[in-house]
Parts: structure tokens; sequence; C-alpha cells
């Protein structure tokens, strides 16, 4: 069973890759987008884990509906909005049980995916941050390493991609060769409930 304290430690864990991998996401952001996705996610989860010091939210939901908000209100761009609702979302579907299951948690991210999917337009193949997190989400019920391998292989698969929705369509042809930043990020926010397995 997974604890909000679990669901803190999947947030310091994202919170730390983040912090680690900012340039590189920013690296991958310059051809395509406007160069500022991994100091802006940076930003966004310094939020995010000053807000769960201050205001010690005890249940997953509550954790997660707070990180979204916190994403949402700091993070500029589309990432803000976008990451913001996958949290709150999944939050809002576990509601206010005190500790959830796997099994549970996958159908609630599932729920915060297809609120992402709503907002963006983007489907699978589009080159976005769907390209990491639904197969993850499938993935979930063989475990955080299953989901986490799954995440990191879709942020991959985007490189050959034409980019279908956001900054990088403008580019057409050209966005072509480039991994996906959002995937990228995605593939980091899925490796962390590993982290939070272990502890």
């Amino acid at each position: 069973m997974l604890d909000a304290d679990f669901f803190r430690r999947w947030m310091a864990a994202t919170a730390a890759s983040v912090d680690r991998e900012a340039e590189r996401l920013t690296q991958l952001d310059s051809p395509i987008g406007d160069a500022d996705h991994g100091s802006n996610l940076h930003r966004g989860f310094a939020a995010v884990m000053a807000a769960l010091e201050t205001e010690a939210p005890d249940t997953p939901g509550a954790v997660l509906v707070l990180a979204g908000r916190q994403l949402i209100s700091t993070v500029g761009g589309a990432s803000g909005p976008l990451y913001g609702t996958l949290l709150r979302r999944t939050g809002k579907a576990l509601g206010e049980a005190a500790e959830v299951g796997v099994e549970q948690f996958a159908a609630a991210l599932r729920d915060g995916v297809e609120g992402v999917k709503k907002l963006g337009g983007a489907v699978a193949g589009d080159k976005t941050m769907i390209d990491a997190l639904e197969p993850a989400v499938n993935a979930l019920g063989d475990g955080f390493a299953a989901a986490r391998q799954a995440a990191e292989q879709g942020a991959e698969a985007t490189i050959p991609l034409q980019a279908r929705k956001g900054r990088a369509s403008y580019l057409g042809e050209r966005s072509i060769g480039h991994q996906d930043p959002g995937a990228t990020s995605s593939a980091l926010l899925i490796a962390g409930l590993e982290a939070a397995a272990e502890g």
C-alpha cells in the first residue's frame, strides 16, 4: 500500500532528478522549443517541495493535488498546466484515502493522463509527454521498474517522430531527429516512482 509519505518521496525524487537534469532538458528544448523546459520545471518542483514542507498534506491525493496546484502557478509555458493537470487529476481520482494500492494508483494516473490528453489535444505519436506517460501507465501493473523502462523507451521513440502538437509542431520536418523534452521530463517523473518505492 502507498501512503502520503510515498507520494512525498515521489515528488522529492522527481525534484532531485529535475535539478540534476535541468540543463539537459533545456538543451533538448533548445532546437524545438523555447529553451526553458529545464529551468521552468526546476522552479516548479522547488515550489512543490517548499509547499509540501509548509502544508504537510496527509493523504496521497492531497499530496498530488497540492503539487499540481504549485506547478500550475509557478511553471511557465505549456508545462505548468500540463504537469499540474496530470498530478491534480491523479490526486482527485485517489480521493481522501489514507493509503492506496498500486492498481488504484494506476487507474488514477490513467485519469491524469487522460486529462493531459484532453487539455493538450495530443495522442501517442504526436511527439509529446504522452509518448512517455501512456506506455508507463500501461506498464504500471508490472511494477514501477517496468513503468520507468516503458517511459524511457517512449521518450527515446520520439526522436524519429515529427511533432504534431506544441511549439515543436511549427518546425514541421525539422522537428524530426530531436528527443521531445516533455517526454524526457515525464520519464524522469515516472522514474521517481521506483526511487520512492526504494525509500
